[in-house]
């Protein structure tokens, strides 16, 4: 125990040696970071954003009113989908109607549910705070270092609002608010009434009406209000507002609560509420506080690209504001669900097809670990519902998860081709391996990455049962999303380079594993099955395929035609010429057929991408696109191009969080690369980024890595091992690879090659 204590103590002192690496200027976001506006936010997505993983709020108008939209993370209409257990669901039926034309029935059974306006993610209502009429609006800003947002007004009245770190609870407060009758009013969501729009599936799903809730339970007294609203299959859910005034302010504090917590939703939120009235602003601003410093003091980037830089902290911050351990992972939208009368877009829910994966990107090299443990115990605790599903649908052992799904991962619908994939699993299984790769967490590998990556496999090798012509394995459905949209030819004739890329890494994966617990016969199997896999299709030029003889055929959002690449680098520079000249072709194609069918997540991707092939200027200038075109005022990406300079086709704005956190990963691949069993630090960094920084992003082994460069040179790189063992370094100065073991808790710093 002693050692242990040691050891931390140890690792505390070499991290605060690394801010050293950066100087004072970048231990986190400063005020050139902070969202400011001089003019009103009229618009809910371009609101001021505020989160804690669970409660999320949106701040936004002038003061007639001023808005809070609120948000809880785990309220969700579960309306059952009945289709999917109807008898003809299943996968065998699924392929016999494709094979037979039958393609009405399929949108029949498998995407008209999801035209349906739930299963949904449902908001919590608003909170409106009526200023006084000669409260003119000045400005408002976020700082993003004590996640804080401020409305100032022409006569010195200020509103001051932060959703504490920690705790599910809102706070208020209004400076020079003594006897200016500040009227608050709590808004539930319009569930019932008089429905003006349908939902139609996708992006447009209509109004909250037409879920049909009764009419919520709302009571107030002299300086608090409330609702309880009941929703479908009797859960339920309450807001609670209670405000006071002393020494000349006003102050508030707000909770919602849900019956997933346990009974009586409303006493809940009441007695958080007036904890912390109690317990007094001081203590809850500090106690905030606290929180958000430790998470900017993980990790920090010094970066010559202005506008890159501060993307990197706006993203930084909506991830530590919308991912927590405990908490639902993210959404769509994460803790910040639509305020407009309608449903969310795509319904919020949990799309795998890249949205969810993507969201999660950034916390293993940008060294938040705990947060993106959130996901994983999600993915974790639902398996037993998608083990079922597995069953249920395809019939066979093993498990893989819906593409689309709602709070319980649960199948919802949507694109039959996409929704009903047989590799979803594969890719969320990812992210076990990386969590396991980044912590060298033996216990985490052993009792959660194994079997978790195991059931994948087995899923993978019964679904691929059935060999070809040539004795490779093959699926009978194989897709790429979302190429062809949902067309019936979005179903390729061969696996797709998607399906083929996730079950080799998958299968590689855990025979990987299996190595590493000593489980030779394990490694043995998965090894043999990996080698009657397909190979991946290329093209003559090298250029890796959509799937075998079908090339990517235009402008496309998705490149999962490029999945070998990144995020599963089974095909990487390191390999050699042809990985080498595969990579750069499958690039040039993305460049000949142009961004005209791009979404904002895909020049974020892009970022990623070009930084595996060391082409900085490409990534910088697919972070620079994605910062000044795909993005609103608050920095949520928006999908399409707000710009008007014909980045893309797409023109719509309706706001997904992957594209966001895909961009931080970009800038991190950039800085920080370890995947090839080595550190290597400044990669791919524009031959113009002279002057550049990162304060102890993570790489795979659990060593934290601080690097500075200066006037085009290398300056110093900077390790902290947290759980020890063999460190690998590309050295930045001669090329030559560098090998020491380090104990737990030891540092190095490196200001050139070590002398022999």
């Amino acid at each position: 125990m002693v050692s242990r204590v040691s050891a931390l103590v140890g690792l505390l002192l070499t991290m605060s040696n690394a801010l050293r690496v950066f100087g004072g200027d970048a231990d986190g976001p400063k005020s050139r970071h902070d969202l400011e506006f001089t003019n009103a936010v009229t618009t809910w997505d371009e609101a001021l954003p505020l989160g804690n993983g669970v409660l999320g709020g949106l701040v936004w108008g002038d003061g007639h009113p001023l808005r809070i939209s609120l948000d809880r993370t785990d309220l969700w209409d579960l309306t059952p989908v009945p289709e999917f257990h109807s008898p003809d669901y299943g996968h065998a039926t699924m392929l016999r109607w494709h094979e037979s034309g039958r393609h009405k029935d399929l949108v029949r059974l498998y995407e008209a549910p999801y035209e349906r306006p739930a299963p949904t993610k449902i908001p919590a209502g608003r909170i409106e705070l009526e200023l006084p009429p000669d409260a003119v609006f000045r400005d408002t800003s976020l700082s993003l270092a004590d996640a804080t947002a401020r409305v100032r007004f022409a006569d010195g009245l200020q509103v001051h609002v932060f959703v504490h770190a920690e705790m599910p609870l809102g706070i208020l407060r209004v400076e020079g608010a003594r006897g200016r009758g500040i009227r608050p009013r709590l808004v539930a969501p319009p569930f019932g009434g008089k429905v003006t729009q349908a939902a139609h599936g996708g992006i447009g799903a209509g109004d909250l009406a037409q879920l049909g809730y009764p009419a919520p339970d709302v009571a107030a007294g002299d300086h608090w209000q409330s609702f309880a609203q009941t929703g479908a299959r009797g859960f339920r859910f309450a807001a609670y507002l209670e405000w006071r005034e002393t020494g000349g302010e006003w102050w508030a504090a707000w909770s919602v609560a849900s019956s997933l917590e346990g009974n009586d939703p409303p006493e809940r939120a009441r007695r958080r509420v007036r904890a912390a009235l109690d317990a007094g602003l001081a203590e809850l601003h500090r106690s905030h506080r606290e929180w958000w410093n430790g998470y900017w003091d993980k990790s920090s980037v010094r970066l010559p690209n202005a506008l890159v830089e501060r993307q990197w902290f706006l993203d930084q911050y909506k991830f530590g504001a919308a991912a927590r351990r405990g908490a639902p992972p993210i959404t769509l939208q994460g803790p910040w669900t639509a305020d407009n009368g309608q449903l969310p877009p795509w319904k919020g829910d949990y799309h795998h097809d890249l949205n969810t994966q993507l969201s999660y990107w950034p916390c293993y090299s940008g060294n938040h670990l705990e947060e993106g443990l959130g996901y994983l115990d999600w993915l974790w605790n639902t398996r037993s519902n998608c083990v079922a599903w597995t069953r249920r649908f395809f019939g066979l052992p093993g498990l893989n998860v819906p593409m689309t799904a709602d709070l319980d991962n649960g199948q919802i619908g949507g694109w039959r081709q996409y929704t009903h994939s047989a590799t979803t699993a594969a890719w969320l299984a990812q992210h076990f391996y990386w969590h396991w790769k980044y912590s060298a967490d033996r216990g985490f590998l052993r009792d959660r990455a194994w079997p978790y990556l195991r059931e994948a496999s087995v899923f993978v090798e019964a679904i691929t049962a059935a060999k070809d012509a040539a004795g490779r394995r093959t699926l009978a459905l194989s897709s790429s999303p979302e190429i062809n949209d949902n067309r019936p030819d979005a179903w390729f004739r061969h696996p797709t380079n998607y399906d083929v890329a996730l079950m080799r890494w998958l299968l590689g994966a855990t025979a990987e594993i299996a190595d590493e617990l000593g489980l030779g016969d394990e490694a043995t199997r998965w090894r043999r099955v990996m080698q009657e896999m397909p190979e991946l299709a290329l093209a003559a030029d090298g250029r890796l395929l959509v799937a075998p003889g079908e090339p990517l055929r235009e402008s496309h959002r998705h490149f999962s035609h490029l999945m070998a690449i990144h995020p599963l680098g089974i095909v990487d520079s390191a390999q050699g010429a042809e990985a080498r000249r595969t990579i750069r072709a499958s690039l040039a194609e993305l460049d000949r057929l142009g961004t005209g069918f791009w979404c904002g997540y895909s020049f974020a991707w892009l970022a990623s991408l070009a930084a595996r092939d060391g082409d900085g200027a490409k990534a910088e200038h697919a972070l620079e696109i994605f910062a000044g075109a795909f993005t609103l005022r608050n920095g949520f990406h928006c999908n399409g191009d707000q710009s008007g300079r014909g980045y893309s086709k797409f023109r719509y704005r309706p706001f997904t969080l992957e594209g966001n956190f895909a961009a931080a990963a970009g800038v991190q691949e950039m800085l920080l690369q370890s995947h090839r069993g080595r550190i290597e630090v400044f990669p791919a960094i524009p031959a113009s980024w002279r002057d550049v920084a990162f304060r102890t992003l993570r790489a795979q082994g659990a060593f934290l890595v601080s690097a500075e460069r200066r006037d085009g040179i290398v300056r110093r790189v900077y390790i902290v091992a947290e759980k020890g063992g063999p460190c690998r370094l590309l050295s930045p100065w001669s090329g030559r690879p560098l090998a020491f073991d380090m104990k737990p808790g030891e540092s190095r710093s490196l200001a050139g090659d070590p002398q022999p």
